[in-house]
């Protein structure tokens, strides 16, 4: 046998065990979920059980589960969409009509992404209290907004960058507007990077729970929140907490499998030249 006959079928036996490894902390999620709090926490953990639908009854049912989903809903769209509007401009700026700081100003806006939230939780409490907008979809529409902001600027530059500059000097030549240039034919061009990128600030949304946690209480809570509250003085609902937190990460997951192809595909625009 022939050392490339054993190599791809290892190759991809190696590829399906890294993704079962990646996946399987889910898998384990989802099955806990159907799971009794006692099975839940038994010792070596059960892999046959019988499965029961109560976790799922109270963690979305019982619960407040519905309006948390709301206010998730809300905070993620509101903030890409801010995000968005704020930072493809400046991207665009960045990219054709550079200056000496331009670089500085890029790092600077990386370096906020870097600075840890626990560094800035207590005068971001002090400034949303005075605002009146701790514990309001606002508040935290701006706050995920400020988080995202760098991530769209360097995403959106890069792919504003691999836009041949050429095609730009020709719509110029034949009297383009500087707004007619950005919509009609920089942003169709770069419109699957523009795609990964919102998709990728909707994540980081959806995921994110230091800042929701500390700036709001119920009224703006999302379901990152809500996940928390099954941990409670009298113990962890492991079982319960499993089946809000699949619930949870659901809508993302499906967004990410039927717009892979749109994602991979801004991903890696320029990459090969």
């Amino acid at each position: 046998m022939t050392q490339r006959s054993w190599v791809s079928p290892g190759l991809t036996l190696l590829t399906y065990l890294v993704a079962f490894a990646m996946f399987f902390p889910i898998l384990w999620m989802i099955m806990t979920s159907f799971k009794t709090e006692a099975d839940a926490f038994a010792f070596p953990p059960q892999v046959i059980f019988e499965p029961t639908l109560d976790n799922w009854n109270i963690a979305l049912f019982d619960s407040n589960f519905l309006d948390h989903l709301i206010n998730t809903l809300l905070i993620t769209l509101g903030s890409t969409l801010v995000a968005l509007g704020l930072g493809i401009p400046a991207a665009y700026a960045l990219a054709y009509y550079q200056t000496k700081r331009s670089d500085l100003t890029l790092m600077w806006l990386i370096s906020t992404r870097m600075l840890p939230p626990v560094g800035v939780i207590v005068p971001l409490f002090i400034i949303f209290r005075d605002l009146g907008l701790r514990d309001s979809h606002t508040g935290m529409i701006i706050i995920y907004s400020a988080m995202n902001l760098p991530l769209v600027v360097w995403m959106m530059r890069s792919f504003f960058l691999d836009v041949p500059y050429e095609i730009l000097e020709a719509s110029r030549i034949d009297g383009t507007s500087l707004l007619q240039e950005f919509r009609f034919i920089v942003i169709p061009l770069v419109l699957p990077g523009l795609f990964a990128t919102g998709l990728l600030c909707m994540i980081f949304a959806w995921n994110e729970f230091f800042f929701a946690f500390s700036l709001t209480v119920t009224k703006a809570a999302p379901v990152s929140v809500y996940i928390s509250s099954f941990k409670t003085a009298e113990g962890l609902f492991w079982a319960k907490m499993s089946a809000g937190a699949t619930a949870a990460v659901f809508p993302v997951v499906i967004a990410g499998w039927v717009a892979q192809r749109q994602l991979v595909q801004g991903l890696t625009m320029g990459a090969v030249k």
